[in-house]
């Protein structure tokens, strides 16, 4: 085969794929074609994050607890505008699966005005009050120290890094799951390669501690976008945008809100929860909050490809309910839903095997070992429902049905996880592992809670 012939192939075989109608043919096939993708990106932003708290493990307890706190603060930052994406996603899916490309690019440009407006805001509170929020966790001076100095400047990256995931969603919406793979990739290695030479000041590079591995994310942000608009402005995705005939259009920006509203409530109230489930943390001491950081990093590494399947089921819910064909929506849900279970019995048998090692990566201290093996392990024993949850979450989200995901959450964090996490420690006598039993009893109800609402299909029939 000649060059120019293979050259010619490999146009035809990507361009099927951006034309791919996803709403015809086998679902299981279109399922895992837009899944693996997904999973390989959205693990692919969790591993930053780990691969930053080992490299900061390195500095010692308190630069863990300093960070993990911290990382709690852009993430309530952010939750917000996670939640006007779902709404921004559920209606360009809707869009697309009707065949109205234009009415999607509309919905496009008004995402971007939503998110920029609002990264702009939380990154000016961000930067100013970084101390007082940290101090309100209550944790010890050299963590909030520790903690500042990354959140600024996180935060001074924070719109760079929402105008890259809006238009990563607008991808995903579109069923373009390989191109935001490639770009978080090629980012990720950039910001892995610069983590420890920040951290350490290794070569020419100043010593910066934890600012280093701030920095090192600063820069993945930026990197990834300038690929994802270079892309979306250039037609290399199925969804080229324009700004031809742009206008503020406050009618979509109300209907992205009002499905997104709900999305941010409940993503606002997980964070928050969180932060509580941290402060009953800190009495326990900074070994405490350093091994709950360590389980919570852990958590997210599986979580994350569960909310890939999820991501995956809700775009083809979406593109289905907008091809007038909820059943499809229903059995790419369930199949999604299956496929994350198989993977979380792994992850579950995995953890409570090699729990020690694990927790060896990020800090070797005995204390350290210890607790949060013991940590992680009852972490484990949720692992199969925390996957149910993502699944059923994201799917109900891609139908823009946010409202009972909202009051799922609302229950499972407020009414469950954080009373229980306050009263069961002394009540049990198990101490700081209460916590932890905590935790997985909300994550357990709001999986049951989930899956009933989900098999009623009120979901079918909503419209957006």
């Amino acid at each position: 085969m000649t060059e120019t012939t293979e050259k010619t192939a490999q146009t035809v075989q990507t361009v099927g794929r951006l034309e791919r109608d996803w709403t015809r043919g086998s679902i299981p096939r279109n399922l895992l074609s837009l899944a693996w993708p997904m999973v390989i990106n959205e693990s692919l932003w969790v591993v930053g994050t780990t691969v930053d708290m080992i490299w900061v493990g390195k500095l010692g307890s308190a630069s863990i607890a300093g960070v993990g706190v911290g990382g709690l603060v852009v993430m309530l930052g952010m939750a917000l505008r996670f939640g006007l994406t779902a709404g921004a996603r559920a209606m360009i899916a809707r869009f697309i699966g009707a065949g109205d490309y234009g009415g999607a690019n509309r919905v496009a440009q008004q995402a971007f005005v939503v998110s920029g407006a609002y990264a702009v805001i939380v990154a000016v509170i961000g930067v100013a009050f970084a101390e007082p929020i940290l101090s309100l966790v209550g944790v010890e001076e050299d963590v909030v120290r520790e903690g500042a100095a990354y959140i600024r400047i996180q935060f001074m990256g924070s719109a760079a890094m929402s105008f890259w995931v809006i238009g990563e969603v607008m991808m995903y919406a579109s069923a373009d799951s390989v191109t935001p793979m490639k770009i978080t990739a090629f980012a990720r290695a950039v910001h892995m390669t610069l983590d420890p030479f920040l951290i350490f000041g290794w070569w020419i590079f100043p010593r910066l501690g934890v600012s280093g591995a701030a920095v090192a994310n600063l820069v993945f942000y930026c990197v990834g976008l300038s690929l994802a608009a270079w892309v979306l402005f250039t037609g290399r995705t199925r969804l080229r945008l324009s700004l031809r005939g742009f206008r503020i259009d406050p009618g979509i920006i109300w209907r992205i809100i009002k499905i997104g509203v709900p999305a941010s409530v409940m993503g606002t109230a997980r964070i928050l929860g969180r932060f509580v489930l941290m402060w009953v943390m800190v009495p326990f001491g900074t070994v405490a909050v350093a091994c709950h950081t360590v389980a919570q990093r852990l958590e997210m590494v599986f979580y994350m490809p569960a909310v890939a399947l999820g991501i995956a089921a809700g775009v083809l819910v979406g593109q289905n309910l907008g091809a007038r064909q909820p059943e499809r929506s229903e059995k790419s849900a369930w199949l999604a839903a299956g496929l994350v279970e198989l993977i979380m019995m792994v992850a579950t048998v995995a953890v409570l095997v090699w729990a020690e090692p694990i927790v060896r990566l990020f800090n070797s201290e005995p204390e350290m070992v210890a607790v949060g093996s013991r940590f992680i392990r009852i972490e484990a024993t949720g692992y199969l429902f925390l996957g149910m949850v993502a699944v059923m979450q994201q799917s109900l989200s891609g139908a823009g049905d946010t409202l009972p995901p909202m009051v799922v959450s609302l229950v499972m964090i407020w009414v469950l996880q954080v009373p229980l996490a306050y009263l069961l420690p002394d009540a049990t006598g198990l101490g700081v592992y209460a916590v932890r039993w905590a935790i997985v009893t909300g994550t357990f109800v709001g999986a049951a809670a989930y899956v009933i609402y989900f098999r009623r299909g009120r979901w079918k029939r909503k419209r957006i």
